[in-house]
């Protein structure tokens, strides 16, 4: 699962320094991605109330003292309905495989369904920690239900945290940290993300544009920046039919303006958005439109 070579100084194993990878699985919109940004104290994948928001494996790594945690963001498991669902929740499960540890975050403020026992019927017990997430949204007495409520699937430790608000989040670091195994560093110092910036680029304007369109279209969206000669910045649309087009680009274009004016905000000072909006029939069902966005 690493870039490196054995050989690698990096990759030389000590008997004091822990690391290990790290998956945080759940249903869509349970708060992966939040979570992720919240234990590396930055945005590193976007964030948004629509389900399948995270379409493929984003690693977040955090290094500190003695210490290397590789962080991998998974699409929400869920029952697919087109072959781009089907690819998710394969990405999903496969980010299972060799894993150190698993996170499984269920809701604080939503029953604990069909869907979740789903999902803990495929982990490993012994190396699952169950993450009880957005315990802000909730009284004392409910989280204190919830948590006897998933005692039934029998994991190593269960944690209430807020994954937006930071509460419970120290204290479940520290707990990985204690408990992964002698290991190399795998990514050097400084190294946050290993996606390029115009993946990041085109994961910015995805998220604006499903913060901007609302419920009209959320699962009809792709993104890719097909051209990068800084400072322009080319960025392609995917959507399925004429109609949503003209909802990607609004009347008189005010939706793309105000999207290209949000992503900028996040970008290096000087950056020019270029957003072309493509209408490509069906996307989400045909194998080699998704092959080319990546999913």
């Amino acid at each position: 699962m690493n870039q490196f070579s054995e050989s690698s100084p990096s990759l030389r194993k000590s008997e004091t320094h822990r690391s290990g990878f790290v998956s945080l699985v759940g249903r869509p919109n349970v708060g992966k991605s939040t979570l992720l940004n919240a234990f590396l104290e930055k945005k590193v994948t976007i964030v948004s109330d629509k389900p399948q928001t995270t379409r493929t494996e984003i690693r977040g790594v955090l290094t500190g003292s003695g210490f290397q945690i590789v962080f991998c963001d998974t699409p929400g498991i869920h029952k697919p309905r087109t072959l781009l669902g089907r690819r998710l929740n394969d990405t999903a499960r496969f980010t299972l495989k060799e894993i150190d540890l698993v996170l499984f975050l269920i809701e604080a403020d939503s029953v604990i369904g069909k869907g979740d026992k789903f999902i803990a019927k495929s982990l490993p017990p012994e190396k699952t920690v169950l993450v009880l997430n957005k315990i802000d949204k909730v009284k004392s007495g409910r989280i204190l239900t919830q948590l006897n409520r998933a005692s039934e699937f029998s994991f190593a430790e269960y944690f209430p945290v807020s994954a937006s608000t930071g509460e419970g989040v120290p204290e479940l670091l520290e707990h990985i940290k204690t408990i992964l195994s002698p290991g190399p560093q795998y990514f050097p110092e400084g190294m946050e993300t290993d996606f390029s910036e115009s993946f990041w680029v085109a994961e910015l304007v995805r998220e604006q544009l499903l913060a901007e369109v609302h419920d009209e279209l959320p699962h009809s969206i792709a993104t890719r920046v097909t051209e990068w000669n800084w400072p322009h910045i080319r960025c392609e649309i995917l959507v399925e039919r004429d109609s949503q087009k003209g909802i990607v680009i609004g009347h008189k274009g005010q939706v793309l303006k105000k999207v290209g004016i949000e992503v900028r905000k996040q970008l290096q000072e000087g950056a020019f958005i270029e957003l072309v909006v493509k209408v490509e029939k069906d996307w989400q069902k045909r194998p080699r439109s998704l092959d080319r966005f990546g999913y």
